[in-house]
């Protein structure tokens, strides 16, 4: 197993480690230099105070609020009604607790969010990582021109029609926001392996006869994995914001309950117009902190990985 050596270890100790427990040490040491900056920020432990108590409210949401409480069939508690007693946020037309709503709706916005990001950036980085090792080749101009049409084309156009073919699903929403989300990413990433494959230990990796796949897994994806992990904070911001809209278009999942089905729900049953804000007000508030606090961190962490933007500010 391999063990944490301090910093303040004498070159004797460093090395008599082995190359595994070296990488270990590395990595340790370079994350614990990252939190060191990152939680100096301030706006970064804002952002990430409010992801955690969101997580958690998402996390134990099935011992918070039972499966009845949030049935229209079960529901108890009078239609259209402003916060009163029982009902601190008032109930929705069917007289369900809007609080309850949120509480359960939470654990969908988060899961599509996270879940659409993972595939969004497994595409990205995919795409970048070959399309910027190959930089100047037919594979290069192929991908590239792929990541053009994706950026260029509106993505709300391509998510409407591709939701639209696939059918409302919860999968099929995760699905449309991962493949019209993944361009920017791509285009990063690419920008970033192109310096990095001209560094000398990828030069000598290739001069030792090491295969494309590996000096991509082994010596370019470690380099470029920071800047893959602030742009996925950032983009768990964008999938959110993608799943409200598809839910108010009438292109999400209705038998799940998201934030986003929510407002769809009460802007159906007339809410603007009969000033019901209970109604509305809520889950709009709830999607603005996540994606101002994911935003928040996404920022901090592209500060932190990118020298140039911390000389700057």
């Amino acid at each position: 197993m391999a063990t944490h050596v301090p910093l303040g270890d004498s070159p004797e100790d460093v090395s008599s480690l082995s190359p595994r427990q070296l990488a270990w040490r590395r990595r340790s040491d370079s994350f614990g230099r990252t939190w060191s900056v990152f939680r100096s920020n301030r706006q970064a432990m804002t952002g990430l105070t409010i992801l955690v108590f969101f997580g958690l409210l998402a996390l134990f949401s099935p011992l918070l609020v039972s499966v009845d409480a949030v049935d229209p069939s079960m529901a108890s508690g009078p239609p259209n009604s402003p916060p009163i007693a029982g009902y601190p946020l008032g109930t929705d037309g069917f007289g369900r607790s809007v609080l309850s709503l949120l509480v359960v709706g939470s654990r969908v916005s988060l899961i599509v969010g996270l879940t659409a990001t993972l595939g969004a950036v497994l595409i990205g980085a995919t795409v970048g990582l070959v399309s910027g090792f190959y930089g100047g080749t037919r594979i290069d101009r192929v991908l590239s021109t792929l990541t053009d049409w994706f950026l260029v084309i509106p993505w709300l156009v391509l998510a409407i029609v591709l939701a639209a073919i696939l059918g409302p699903t919860l999968l099929n929403v995760i699905l449309v926001i991962a493949v019209t989300s993944w361009a920017m990413t791509a285009r990063i990433v690419r920008a970033q392996t192109l310096s990095v494959r001209t560094l000398p230990y990828v030069e000598r990796a290739r001069a030792l006869g090491a295969g494309d796949a590996s000096i991509i897994v082994r010596h370019v994806l470690p380099n470029v994995f920071p800047v893959i992990f602030a742009q996925a904070v950032l983009t768990v911001a964008v999938a959110i914001l993608s799943e409200t809209t598809l839910a108010i278009l009438g292109l999400g999942d209705p038998t799940s309950i998201s934030w986003g089905i929510i407002i769809e729900e009460a802007f159906n049953a007339g809410a603007m117009a009969n000033g019901y804000w209970w109604w509305m007000i809520p889950p709009g508030l709830c999607i603005i902190a996540v994606t101002l606090a994911f935003t928040m961190c996404g920022y901090a962490l592209e500060e932190i990985f990118n020298p140039r933007l911390r000389r700057r500010g």
